[in-house]
């Protein structure tokens, strides 16, 4: 903890702190190739895995709505049942009429009760339809789940085999790194990493080739290419915004 302490309260001299921020940029770029390495199967991954999630979400959802509709079929048998019924009882009441008034309306209420079995019959078949048509579409995207699975698994095993192998050797510059980091300024190290994520290349940190900043190859002046030689205060691209260091601090 002493120790810790010690290193985060020396001073360093800006020549020491750019010559840190290279080594560290150096490292993160190694790591930078192991990521390439990977190539895009991680995006792959995660994209397989939402997919079937949906795919998972999708089904539940088809099931749901077969569930309803058989549900919807209940409902309408019953009232099948009860019509039926219904006209059952006015057939036979129609043996006891005391005059045409009471025969018309029998006849009518027998009548409105044919219409409602019909009605009830249409509805059900449309129900089973719906059901024929989701069980399907079930089907259907339980082919299409187990082909991604498939290809998930398939993902998966290639990414762990390249994660296998450069696990090790990122594992060290990670640590590598993290020592690097130490001993450079937090607030200095924050503008690193945000000019990284912000570089296409990740390169934060860049010389002079050519009196032109090599991150951005624009021209730089001959006084500030005098002020990055010097080494006395940390410089950046005014077109790129990369930190600049002389080129000599990279031969060493």
């Amino acid at each position: 903890m002493a120790k810790k302490k010690e290193v985060a309260e020396k001073e360093f001299t800006v020549e020491e702190r750019l010559r840190s921020l290279y080594r560290l940029q150096l490292i993160m770029s190694e790591i930078d190739k192991i990521k390439i390495l990977r190539g895009e199967l991680p995006l792959e991954v995660q994209d397989l895995e939402d997919e079937i999630a949906g795919l998972g979400t999708r089904l539940q959802n088809h099931q749901a709505e077969i569930e309803e509709n058989k549900k919807a079929v209940l409902v309408q048998k019953n009232r099948i049942l009860e019509s039926t019924n219904l006209v059952e009882r006015y057939k036979t009441q129609l043996d006891n009429v005391r005059n045409n008034r009471e025969f018309d309306n029998l006849s009518k209420e027998i009548e409105f009760q044919g219409l409602e079995v019909e009605f009830a019959e249409k509805k059900i078949k449309e129900f089973n339809s719906t059901i024929d048509a989701k069980k399907d579409e079930i089907k259907q995207s339980k082919a299409m789940l187990d082909g991604r699975k498939g290809d998930l698994e398939q993902k998966k095993s290639e990414l762990n085999e390249i994660i296998s192998e450069t696990r090790q050797e990122e594992d060290k510059l990670r640590d590598k790194a993290k020592k690097l980091e130490d001993t450079i300024d937090p607030r200095l190290l924050t503008a690193f990493k945000r000019i990284r994520k912000g570089a296409h290349n990740g390169l934060a940190v860049v010389d002079i080739q050519r009196d032109a900043c090599s991150g951005c190859f624009n021209k730089i002046p001959p006084q500030k290419q005098m002020d990055i030689k010097l080494r006395k205060k940390i410089i950046v691209c005014e077109y790129c915004g990369r930190i600049m260091i002389d080129p000599e601090l990279t031969k060493k």
